[in-house]
């Protein structure tokens, strides 16, 4: 496909996530219906979309509507590309853009369209974060690190970056971890690589890691929010604990053993009906559903999709799962609680309102992870309780 047509295609499946289709929908059913799209036109074209999906109000702003068309003119326009270069009606190719369609206006003061979120969300996320409000959110519209958790239980870091090397993978030193490793080059090679299908990396955030890596060593931990298990994987690099991994929904960890197999580590699944009679554990991860504010990056449609009534559903979802996970931590162990959250309603507010439902409970630890070039945003408590 050219370059041209790529836009195009863009374009299409842009109207087709407008007309309600959720993004990965819409892009799986774009390339269903289009085999002749290789593997790097697939892989251009989802850049697309979820470049205008990260600001999609500039690239509305500037497009000067919301269809596939204009949203992709404001893109363009925005990453200052040769537009008539690619709108030329030519080889499937976008028709020529008209001079009213490049006729972009000057750019937006209003903070809804400037911080590409929602109206409603500019308060609360501007009360969570304060002076760093502004950059956050400049940051979200960036396209995040790729990032890889080096299995420290087989190989060493600097061994597994040497080991990339030669397999057409660049990678760098992350400061948020020690098993992080971010890739600079070549990460369309991470899956087909050795080091990949020998379990020797896996691709997680570094945030993530570096919640697991705040966690004391040893001990019996359940991993209560498990979902695929990257947290879990990361727990067992340390051949002194004993990692339980747990999910509401148990089809999420359904790979789940073959990855701790390939990796060459231990970890149990147990289903909610078995979790009273494991208990207790020395330390209980609650990596909770959230909003995913802090990986909007990522996953860039929700942001657009979260609105006040998901919040408060999620937030007293989150209120229960800590207060179940408590239920299950010994005497003396540790309940740590995570959500790649920026918004203070889903962190210190619900760490504020477990301690005073829980008297008994104190927060020994806390940390939030900022969105930047290292890592997505994360947020994170330990509580244990008070002794005497």
């Amino acid at each position: 496909m050219t370059p041209g047509a790529r836009v195009a295609a863009a374009i299409e499946i842009l109207d087709d996530i407008q007309g309600g289709q959720a993004a990965e929908q819409a892009l799986t059913r774009w390339a269903r219906r289009s085999r002749f799209a290789g593997s790097k036109d697939r892989a251009a074209i989802r850049d697309h979309v979820f470049d205008v999906l990260r600001c999609r109000s500039l690239a509305a702003h500037f497009g000067r509507g919301e269809a596939g068309r204009q949203l992709m003119l404001g893109l363009l326009h925005l990453q200052e590309a040769d537009i008539a270069a690619l709108f030329t009606g030519d080889g499937h190719a976008p028709e020529p853009a008209t001079a009213a369609e490049l006729d972009f206006p000057a750019p937006p003061e209003d903070r809804p369209t400037l911080w590409c979120l929602p109206e409603w969300l500019v308060t609360p996320f501007e009360a969570s974060l304060g002076e760093d409000a502004a950059r956050t959110a400049g940051a979200l519209q960036a396209r995040a690190p790729i990032v890889l958790r080096v299995n420290l239980a087989r190989i060493q870091r600097q061994a597994a970056a040497d080991m990339l090397r030669e397999q057409g993978v660049e990678t760098a030193v992350n400061p948020l971890a020690e098993a992080a490793l971010t890739v600079t080059e070549g990460h369309r090679r991470i899956r087909n690589s050795s080091a990949f299908a020998e379990g020797l990396i896996e691709l997680q955030d570094a945030a993530s890691q570096a919640v697991v890596a705040a966690l004391p060593a040893g001990g019996r931990v359940l991993d209560y929010c498990a979902g695929g298990g990257g947290k879990a994987l990361a727990l067992a690099m340390d051949p002194a604990r004993q990692v339980t991994a747990h999910d509401i929904a148990p089809a999420r960890m359904a790979d789940l053993p073959a990855r701790a197999a390939r990796a060459g580590v231990t970890v149990a699944l147990a289903e909610t009906a078995t979790l009273a009679d494991a208990a207790p554990f020395d330390v209980v991860l609650c990596d909770a559903p959230c909003s995913g504010s802090g990986a909007w990056r990522r996953a860039a449609e929700g942001k657009w999709t979260l609105t006040p009534a998901r919040l408060a559903e999620l937030t007293a979802l989150q209120d229960e799962i800590l207060d179940r996970a408590a239920a299950l931590v010994g005497p003396s162990g540790l309940l740590a609680y995570a959500t790649c959250s920026v918004l203070r309603a889903e962190n210190e507010d619900r760490l504020a309102a477990f301690l005073s439902r829980n008297p008994g409970w104190t927060c020994s630890f806390a940390h939030r992870f900022a969105v930047d070039a290292a890592g997505d945003g994360f947020y994170t408590a330990q509580l244990t309780r008070v002794s005497g």
